[in-house]
């Protein structure tokens, strides 16, 4: 199951990449009359969507810092609390 979940993530990638590749690769080269263009969306989005993906993954790692780093100061104050009680 581990291994076939793996290579699919694999195949996948591979295919994304491949797919990104050529959108900004190959399309320029390409003349605008030829039909592979349709399958592509604006290059303007080759640059657009790589840049969000990197700020929701900024923003996911800095909200799992900010609550790791808020979840160990709350368990800080309570060990505090519990050996000033004892």
């Amino acid at each position: 199951s581990d291994k076939a979940c793996g290579s699919l993530i694999l195949l996948v990638g591979a295919v994304a990449f491949l797919y990104y590749t050529i959108w900004t690769l190959l399309l320029p080269i390409l003349d605008n009359s030829s039909p592979v263009h349709a399958w592509f969306p604006s290059r303007e989005w080759a640059l657009r969507i790589p840049a969000f993906i990197v700020v929701l993954g900024m923003s996911a790692i800095g909200l799992f810092l900010g609550v790791r780093i808020i979840q160990d100061e709350y368990a800080e104050k309570q060990a505090a609390r519990s050996r000033k009680k004892e």
